[in-house]
């Protein structure tokens, strides 16, 4: 006999389908749940039960009684035990070929139902499913929650980011302060300095990569205000700052346009007064050097009832800082930081320090004044500590990872050589010292010196255009090429390879930058490229330090033509005029360039002047100073008359004399404007701009001399002795 619910224990016939089976194994099963005892399988529904098995003490539902529910290999079925009363039931709902099947069994009694199950009876079944898929849910919220927060830790304690947010260079990138041990969270401790040279190697391994994770002044309060590049809109509060906080002197470490972009409003007027808001702007002095411009404001307040005084605030305004990076050297930047402190009043307010956003280059300026500070009280620096302060003072703080390096470069740079800068009132005590003992070291302090620079690393990795075996072929002494950075590019010439080098490099003075081409003697073949890059450069000036030949050696090939006029390439090179006066002939050449496209007759020709220095012997340096001074004298004075192009000096190599030539022309001329001088930072900065530039400790002692010799001769200068 079959049973209605598709076959039971008792049913006859073959074997039912596996979905059957199953179906009547949960059955079977339920018979452990059922308070009454177990319920037959085959059982057939009670047609005497009532139609609403939830509103009546027992919950059967009166069906048809042929009623069946087939069940397949289609079917899905789920057990759902509750409580009705004091009995405890069981539902079974399937679902088969689309269509809902019910089986409920209360105490013995089966019913079945092709309805769906009813919403009301089907809520508690549903808590019991949702409980422990919520505990399960909350229990991974709570494990990603507290795994999160434990590698947090982890990372805060090891690497101690430090994001930068948009860079002044327009970088997205992350400046992080890295433990000085890559391995387990260390203690910051500061460096001494006679370690900072270890210090700044290490750093410089890798490209800075490695140590991208480390970071108002040393001890006194409210140095500075660190503010960004006024704006238009805000130039009269910028002033007003200035005002109420009596401050003196305004930092600027931004140029007005970068990369055709505007970093800074001009908030001062090129000359004359401008009023901003409430104060009135006068310029009163603007001096413009190779690193640096000082411009002087006289400024007043217009309110009624505020201090009429006018005050004399000092802009200096850093202009070596590169539109990418960090500048080349810190040379400049420990020159500007010192006239920064020299120019300061002692009891006038912050210094304003600015770039455009006010963090990157404004907080690295601000670090090296406080480690130079702290290197002079301890003997030690700290970086990385303090860059995290002044980060709590303001977020952000030396924004990238070349940046933070600069810093340990300038400090490194301060470190091993000192403050070199003299007065000139004290120079002649300064030179007893020098030719005395260094007892410590056994050598003269002169010697000493200039074995510091000596010192001083030849970049080879940057001479790679000079090195190629077409270009070496153009070198005079194959150890003083040109760095790539700042070598004088020629216009190539149509289908030749090579025909843009020449063995010349440009060399920065002392107000303006590549005022100098520094090249050495022509040779035979190298003669069309000395002439080419006159004419492409617009020199109008060449100094020669060297005889064509010197003890029976050619020196320098004969570039000019002794009388007429002679071709080399495209240019013709033709003498006007040839006067010795003492040791220095001056000769005049119209230079003309054949292929000039059709333009105004002055643009075809232009008068070239040479200055040919007889005074160098050809061992050892001149014997007085003179010479020297009225060259350098002679050359400015040319250098008025026909505009400030760049000036070529050679000798032979184009290092030693050049070198001097140069050194000493940066250094006169700052002791006219100033009164100070720097011999050793002269020449090292010559040495960092092409190799070997003054090259032996005389023209090294000669530098000097010459300046001796020019503060005794002009009596301008005589009472600084």
């Amino acid at each position: 006999m079959r049973s209605r619910c598709g076959g039971g224990i008792g049913a006859t016939g073959p074997a039912p389908p596996r979905s059957q089976r199953s179906w009547q194994s949960d059955l079977k099963g339920s018979k452990a749940i059922l308070a009454n005892g177990a319920v037959n399988s085959t059982a057939q529904v009670n047609p005497t039960a009532q139609a609403d098995s939830t509103a009546q003490e027992n919950p059967t539902v009166q069906e048809n009684p042929t009623a069946q529910v087939n069940l397949t290999d289609q079917t899905i079925a789920f057990v759902f035990p509750w409580n009705v009363g004091q009995r405890v039931c069981v539902t079974m709902v399937g679902l088969q070929s689309g269509q809902w099947g019910r089986r409920e069994r209360c105490g013995g009694t089966l019913s079945t139902s092709t309805r769906p199950p009813d919403p009301r009876a089907a809520q508690p079944q549903l808590a019991w499913l949702l409980l422990p898929l919520l505990l399960s849910l909350l229990f991974l919220l709570l494990a990603a929650y507290f795994f999160r927060k434990q590698r947090k830790a982890v990372v805060s304690a090891n690497d101690k980011k430090m994001p930068n947010g948009i860079l002044e260079e327009q970088e997205q990138q992350r400046v992080m302060l890295l433990s000085r041990s890559p391995s387990g969270p260390k203690k910051y401790f500061p460096i001494p300095v006679g370690h900072l040279e270890e210090e700044i190697r290490v750093r410089s391994a890798d490209d800075c990569k490695r140590f991208r994770e480390e970071f108002n002044g040393y001890k006194e309060k409210n140095k500075f205000i660190a503010a960004q590049g006024p704006k238009q809109e805000t130039v009269n509060d910028f002033w007003r700052m200035i005002w109420e906080q009596k401050s003196a002197t305004i930092v600027m470490l931004t140029n007005l346009k970068e990369r055709k972009e505007e970093k800074c409003y001009q908030y001062w007027p090129d000359q004359g007064c401008w009023t901003y808001g409430n104060i009135r702007v006068c310029v009163e002095d603007c001096v413009v050097l190779v690193d640096y411009t000082i411009r002087k404001f006289c400024i007043q307040s217009q309110l009624p009832d505020g201090c009429k005084a006018p005050r004399l605030v000092s802009q200096l305004h850093f202009t070596s800082w590169p539109d990418f990076g960090v500048p080349f050297t810190p040379i400049g930047m420990l020159k500007f930081l010192k006239k920064v402190k020299t120019l300061n009043p002692a009891h006038a307010g912050p210094v304003v320090v600015h770039c455009s956003a006010g963090v990157g280059r404004t907080g690295t300026f601000i670090v090296i004044d406080a480690m130079m500070d702290m290197m002079h009280a301890e003997q030690k620096v700290d970086v990385f500590e303090f860059v995290s302060r002044i980060r709590n003072q303001r977020p952000q703080m030396v924004q990238t990872d070349m940046q933070y390096t600069f810093i340990y470069q300038a400090l490194l740079e301060y470190y091993l050589y000192g403050d070199t800068e003299l007065d000139v009132s004290s120079l002649e005590k300064h030179l007893q010292t020098l030719h005395g003992t260094a007892t410590h070291l056994d050598k003269i302090g002169l010697e000493e010196e200039f074995r510091k620079l000596t010192n001083v690393r030849i970049m080879k990795e940057n001479m790679r255009t000079g090195n190629l075996p077409a270009n070496m072929k153009k070198a005079r002494v194959i150890q003083i090429i040109p760095y790539d950075f700042n070598r004088v590019i020629l216009s190539m010439k149509r289908g030749q390879e090579y025909t843009d080098y020449i063995n010349a490099s440009f060399i920065d003075g002392y107000r303006q930058k590549d005022y100098f081409i520094a090249t050495q003697g022509p040779l035979a073949h190298t003669v069309e490229d000395f002439w080419r890059m006159v004419w492409e450069w617009k020199c109008h000036t060449i100094v020669m330090l060297t005889e064509v030949q010197e003890r029976e050696q050619d020196k320098c090939y004969q570039y000019w033509p002794t009388e007429g006029s002679v071709t080399h390439g495209e240019i013709t090179i033709e003498i006007k005029s040839d006067t010795l006066s003492e040791a220095i002939s001056v000769r005049d050449f119209l230079v003309t360039f054949s292929q000039q496209p059709l333009a105004r007759q002055e643009e075809q020709t232009r008068v070239v002047r040479q200055f040919h220095f007889h005074g160098w012997p050809e061992i050892g340096i001149p014997a007085e100073g003179k010479g020297m001074i009225d060259l350098i004298a002679a050359v400015q004075k040319q250098q008025q008359q026909t505009g400030n192009h760049p000036i070529t000096v050679h000798c032979s190599a184009g290092a030693g004399r050049t070198g001097t030539f140069i050194a000493l022309s940066n250094i006169l001329e700052r002791v006219k404007a100033e009164g100070l001088l720097d011999v050793f930072q002269a020449v090292k900065s010559l040495r960092l701009q092409r190799p070997h530039m003054v090259q032996t400790l005389e023209q090294y002692e000669f530098c000097y001399k010459v300046v001796q010799d020019f503060i005794d001769i002009f009596s301008d200068y005589a009472n600084f002795k």
